[in-house]
């Protein structure tokens, strides 16, 4: 069986996720490994680590091959069973610094922009133009494959893949298998047996719909009644997820620093006060890269421990899936599928994230029915510019990224059509300039 990890450079990922498959015996037989990078001395850094993995808890009989360049990507994915996508377009310099600082210049504020905002819009274009090749080569040498998405923006991508690519796709996000546990250990309480829960919405806001105890008692009033009055109370990381509970009735998946940014609520140049109220971290992204960046040396000597590796299976998806596939041992996922009717009063074409069984047969998402009609609303403000990305990327017209940055919620708010339109155009050249096109 072979397994190819697109962005292989991205080592602690790729330590993650094969570390897992290491562990797992039903994936471990007759494995080959591609690791595929355009940057040389990444992918031979994820080539030592994943080495080092395999000596400890893999086989002899394990082959592990690099592909570098463009030239050398149709042999990476040539036979492939899983296709790991975690790759990162232009990383944080030009792209990220570019997607930051010019929306700064006309006032604009992000805290991650990696899904949505002008940012996330700009990272789905450019990333999209190097997928839509990804996908021409997997239809022809890897046809059966299964392509694991990673990458962000989660639904821009996913949903461009399942829609216009003959690719089986699914979209793969760690947010929730965590969703429930940090917001009971933010709540002090951990001694809550949870007996069921039911997560559904669009990636990094899926919502949590229903949580209860063993004894099947709804848990929701209590964490309303504590998340209201913790937000009161003191400021802390999770103001704006508890301001949802507060004002919609449910908590959503992805984290404050992210969501701040998907509507037009916390981030306003008009109420800079906000920022402070709601302990709001902008330009969070771009100074976790410079952190990342300045701390890997000494990370990348802590994953080897001096010559030896340590591991255990981790939470992450992917080594789940694809045991569940080889062995048909059914195993539920929060994936990232197209919303066949999944979720009613959420449009057909959008990228939807729902539980899903995986086996044999492949991802089988489940019905979920309808959402609250007001967090079907708030989903909708974040679709609406992730379809007209994708639009975008697929007619190659311009006028379509206006559309987008238009319509994306924190944008529309801040900035008047003119000067979107004026942001958008120098974004454009920017990346044009710098050798990452997004049309």
């Amino acid at each position: 069986m072979k397994i190819t990890f697109m962005g292989a450079g991205s080592t602690v990922f790729v330590k993650n996720v094969l570390g897992d498959v290491f562990l797992t015996p039903a994936l471990s037989e007759e494995l080959e490994i591609a690791l595929y990078d355009i940057d040389a001395d990444r992918l031979r850094e994820s080539q030592v680590v994943v080495e080092a993995l395999n000596k400890k808890y893999g086989k002899e009989s394990t082959r592990i091959g690099t592909y570098l360049g463009v030239e050398n990507r149709k042999d990476a994915l040539r036979g492939a069973r899983f296709v790991v996508n975690a790759i990162q377009v232009g990383g944080y310099e030009p792209c990220t610094v570019m997607d930051f600082e010019i929306p700064k210049k006309y006032g604009l504020r992000q805290t991650i922009g990696d899904t949505l905002g002008i940012g996330g819009i700009f990272r789905g274009l450019r990333t999209i133009y190097v997928m839509k090749d990804f996908a021409r080569d997997m239809e022809e040498v890897c046809p059966d494959a299964w392509f694991l998405n990673y990458t962000n923006p989660m639904a821009i991508l996913s949903g461009y893949m399942q829609r216009y690519t003959g690719v089986k796709t699914v979209g793969l996000c760690h947010s929730v298998q965590v969703c429930t546990s940090h917001l009971l250990r933010k709540l002090e309480m951990t001694d809550v047996k949870v007996g069921s829960e039911l997560i559904a919405g669009i990636n990094h806001m899926a919502w949590l719909l229903e949580i209860k105890d063993e004894k099947g008692k709804d848990l929701y009033p209590e964490i309303a009644r504590r998340a209201k009055a913790k937000n009161a109370a003191e400021k802390h990381s999770d103001m704006v997820r508890f301001d949802y509970i507060d004002k919609l009735g449910y908590y959503c998946t992805e984290s404050s620093e992210h969501n701040a940014e998907y509507n037009p609520f916390y981030i306003k140049s008009k109420y800079p006060e906000l920022i402070e109220r709601f302990n709001i971290p902008l330009d969070e992204y771009p100074r976790r890269c410079v952190n990342q960046i300045a701390g890997w040396q000494k990370q990348k000597e802590a994953l080897l421990g001096g010559g030896d590796i340590e591991h255990a299976r981790s939470r992450e998806y992917a080594s789940h899936i694809m045991e569940a596939m080889v062995t048909d041992t059914p195993y539920r996922i929060g994936g990232n599928v197209l919303n066949t009717g999944l979720i009613d009063n959420l449009p057909t074409d959008a990228c939807v994230e729902v539980p899903c069984m995986v086996d044999a047969c492949g991802v089988n998402p489940t019905h979920v029915g309808r959402l609250p009609v007001q967090l079907a609303a708030m989903n909708m403000t974040n679709i609406n510019p992730q379809l007209l990305t994708i639009e975008a990327a697929v007619t190659g017209k311009r006028e379509h990224i206006y559309h987008a940055a238009m319509l994306e919620p924190h944008t529309a708010a801040e900035l008047s059509v003119d000067d979107i339109i004026k942001m958008c155009d120098e974004l454009y050249e920017a990346h044009e300039r710098a050798g990452f096109p997004v049309l």
